[in-house]
C-alpha cells in the first residue's frame, strides 16, 4: 500500500530512536529532499547516461567527489585525489593491415574492408590462407538432433556460415548455439581456422554489414571472423552452382544441413584489430575512526554511479539511441552512499572503525570499478571487514525491501531484523553475497557483505528510468535503514567473520539449464581463459577444488579463451558427467576434475 506523509514520519522517527542515537544531536538529517537532489543531477540530459569513460560519466565522478569533499572526507585516491584510476577496454578499430583475396580456380580478386566484408570485433588478429567450406548455419545441436558438421572436415579451413538458426518448431528456438560467439567456438573446436558470417536473406532483406562492436568480453575469440556480404558471398558459392538464398531456403525447408565443399576455392585473410583503451574513475573517500583497538578495521560503503549512456550494450531498448538516465540504477545507490557520507561525517568523533565511501565506475560494463579495487586495494583488503552495497535503492513499493548476503556472517540476519523497526519494511533476505553487483567482488575476497535492493522494474536499462519516478520517502527510510545498520557495525566490539555461504543453484551457466558449476567469473581483467572472483561454496567447482583467482583454460576438449567458450562448453554436458578442467593458479598449471550436477529448480 501507498505510505501517507504522517506514517512515514512516524516510521522514521521509531527508526532514528535507538540506532541513531549516538549521532543524532548534531548529523543533518537523511532527506528525500536532498537525495532528489543528487538524483535529479546525476540522472539528467547533462551527463547524457554516464557510460564509463565517458564525459558525462566524469562530470559525475566530479560531482561525487565535490560532495565528499564537502563533508569533509579526506581523498583515499591517487597522488592525493578522491580519484582511482583505472583502464579498460571500451571499442574496438581497424588496425593497419586488413586484407582478403578470394582466388577462384587461380583467378584472385581483392575484396574491400568496409565495403565487402568487416572483421567482427571478437576476431584474432592474424592471418589466413586456404580452402572454405560452406556449413550451413553453423550449429552443432546434439539436443536436436542438428549438426552442420556432420560428414565434413573444416580442419585447417575457412567455414562459411550464416546467421541464427533453421525454424524449429518452437519459433527459431536453438538457444545460445545461434549465437555467434558459440558459433566460433564450435568452428574453433573442430579444427577451423577462420568463420564467414553472412546474412541470409530470410533473415534480413538489406545486405548490410555488421557493425563492427566490443561485447566486454574478456579475451578474442581465438579464430578469425569475418562478415561479407551476400554478394561477396554469392560469388563465391557461384563455383558450386548456388546461392546464399538458395542455401537458406532448403535448409529451411528440409530441417536438414547443407554442406557445400568448395574445392577450387581459397582465400587470403588478414585480420588487424585493436582495442580501444579509455580511463574510468573510482571515486573514494575515507573517515577515520577513533577506538584505538577498532580504527584499522574498514567498513564499506559503496554504490555504481556509471550507466549506459546512450544505449547499445546492455539496454532493453537496444535499437534506441537514447539517453539511458539510470535514476534508479544507479544514482538512487549513490545518492544514499552520498547522503550516509555526509551523515556520518557530521559525528566522525563518534565512529570507532574506519569507514570508507566508494562509488565505483564500470559495474554495467561487469563490475569492473570494484573488480579493480579489490585486486588494487588502497587499504590492504584484509582490513576490510564489511562492504554495504546500495544499487537501485529508489523504487520502493509496498515496503518491500530486498537485503541480499545475510549469511555472509554471523549475526547479519538477526541485525538485519533487529533494525527492521516496527516491521518498517516487508524483508526478502538471502544469505548469498554474490549477485550482479559490487558487493559481489569483496565477497569472492571473502568479505561479508550486504546488499539493500527495490528490485527490477519495468523502466530497468530502459531511457524511462527518470528522476521523477522514484520514490524519494521510500528511498530516505532505505538509505537511513542502511546507516542504521552501518552504525551498528561500526560501534560493535566484535568483527564480522566470513561465511561462505553455501547457495542455491538457481545460477547455473550454459544453455543446458540443467547443469550446474558455481563458478562466479571476474570480469575486471583481460585475461585469456576464463577468471574467476569466487566460487559458490558446496557447488561442483568448489568440491573439485578450483577458487578465487584461478584462471579455466580448457574444459573438457573445449580450449577456454573467454566467457563465452566456457559458457557453450559447459552446455555440452548433462549433470553427473565428469569433466577434466584445466586452470591456472599464479604459475602453476593444474588439472582438475569436476563432477557437474543438476541445479536444484
Amino acid at each position: 500500500m501507498k505510505l501517507t506523509r504522517s506514517v512515514f514520519l512516524l516510521m522514521l522517527a521509531l527508526l532514528v530512536m535507538v540506532p541513531f542515537s549516538l549521532y543524532s544531536q548534531s548529523s543533518p538529517q537523511i532527506t528525500a529532499g536532498e537525495l532528489q537532489k543528487h538524483v535529479k543531477y546525476l540522472a539528467s540530459d547533462e551527463l547524457e547516461g554516464r557510460r564509463v569513460g565517458s564525459k558525462g560519466a566524469n562530470a559525475a565522478a566530479d560531482y561525487i567527489a565535490n560532495e565528499l569533499k564537502t563533508y569533509g572526507l579526506k581523498p583515499l585516491g591517487d597522488k592525493g585525489t578522491y580519484f582511482q584510476n583505472f583502464d579498460f577496454v571500451s571499442g574496438i578499430k581497424l588496425d593497419k593491415i586488413n586484407t582478403l583475396a578470394v582466388t577462384i580456380s587461380g583467378k584472385s580478386e581483392g575484396l574491400t574492408p568496409e565495403k565487402d566484408y568487416r572483421p567482427l570485433g571478437f576476431s584474432s588478429s592474424e592471418s589466413y590462407s586456404g580452402g572454405v567450406v560452406f556449413v550451413g548455419y553453423g550449429i552443432s545441436d546434439t539436443s536436436k538432433k542438428y549438426n552442420d558438421y556432420a560428414g565434413i572436415d573444416v580442419k585447417g579451413k575457412a567455414v562459411m556460415l550464416l546467421r541464427n538458426a533453421p525454424p524449429s518448431d518452437s519459433l527459431r528456438d536453438f538457444g545460445m548455439v545461434a549465437a555467434l560467439r558459440y558459433k566460433a567456438a564450435k568452428a574453433r573446436e573442430l579444427g577451423a581456422k577462420a568463420i564467414i558470417v553472412v546474412t541470409g536473406s530470410e533473415d534480413s532483406e538489406n545486405d548490410d554489414l555488421m557493425k563492427l562492436a566490443y561485447d566486454n568480453a574478456s579475451g578474442g575469440a581465438g579464430i578469425l571472423a569475418i562478415n561479407i556480404t551476400r554478394k561477396a558471398a554469392d560469388a563465391i558459392l557461384k563455383t558450386a552452382g548456388t546461392t546464399v538464398k538458395a542455401l537458406q531456403l532448403e535448409i529451411n525447408k528440409t530441417k536438414s544441413p547443407k554442406p557445400v565443399v568448395l574445392p577450387n576455392v581459397s582465400l587470403q585473410l588478414t585480420v588487424s584489430l585493436k582495442e580501444i583503451i579509455e580511463n574510468a574513475r573510482n571515486v573514494v573517500g575515507i573517515l577515520e575512526g577513533n577506538d584505538p583497538s577498532l580504527k584499522d578495521q574498514i567498513i564499506i560503503v559503496g554504490a555504481h554511479y556509471d550507466h549506459l549512456g546512450w544505449g547499445g550494450e546492455g539496454s532493453l531498448k537496444p535499437d534506441t539511441v537514447a539517453i539511458h538516465h539510470g535514476a534508479d540504477d544507479n544514482a538512487s545507490g549513490t545518492s544514499g552512499m552520498l547522503e550516509l557520507a555526509q551523515w556520518f561525517a557530521s559525528s566522525k568523533a563518534a565512529l570507532k572503525r574506519t569507514m570508507v565511501f566508494m562509488a565505483f565506475s564500470g559495474e554495467e560494463e561487469g563490475l569492473l570499478g570494484s573488480g579493480y579495487y579489490v585486486n588494487h586495494p588502497i587499504i590492504p583488503l584484509e582490513k576490510t571487514v564489511v562492504m554495504l552495497n546500495m544499487d537501485m535503492i529508489g523504487r520502493l513499493k509496498g515496503r518491500r525491501l530486498i537485503v541480499n548476503g545475510v549469511g555472509t556472517s554471523q549475526g547479519f540476519e538477526a541485525l538485519v531484523k533487529k533494525l527492521n523497526t516496527d516491521s518498517m519494511f516487508v524483508l526478502s533476505m538471502t544469505k548469498d553475497g554474490f549477485g550482479a553487483s559490487d558487493q559481489a567482488s569483496f565477497y569472492g575476497k571473502k568479505i561479508p557483505v550486504l546488499f539493500f535492493f527495490t528490485d527490477i522494474h519495468s523502466d530497468y536499462h530502459r531511457p524511462s528510468d527518470t528522476w521523477d519516478k522514484l520514490n524519494y520517502p521510500g528511498m530516505e527510510l532505505v538509505v537511513r535503514y542502511a546507516g542504521a545498520i552501518a552504525t551498528d557495525l561500526d560501534q560493535t566490539a566484535d568483527k564480522p567473520a566470513y561465511i561462505a555461504v553455501e547457495a542455491p543453484k538457481q545460477q547455473s551457466t550454459g544453455r543446458n539449464s540443467r547443469v550446474y558449476m558455481g563458478t562466479i567469473p571476474d570480469f575486471g581483467e583481460q585475461v585469456q581463459g576464463m577468471k574467476l572472483s569466487g566460487v559458490r561454496e558446496g557447488s561442483p567447482a568448489a568440491k573439485a577444488g578450483l577458487q578465487a583467482g584461478d584462471i579455466i583454460v580448457k574444459f573438457g576438449r573445449v580450449e577456454i579463451k573467454n566467457l563465452y567458450d566456457f559458457t557453450y562448453a559447459l552446455g555440452e554436458y548433462k549433470p553427473g558427467d565428469p569433466v577434466e578442467v584445466i586452470i591456472k593458479r599464479g604459475n602453476e598449471s593444474k588439472t582438475m576434475h569436476v563432477i557437474l550436477e543438476k541445479r536444484s529448480n
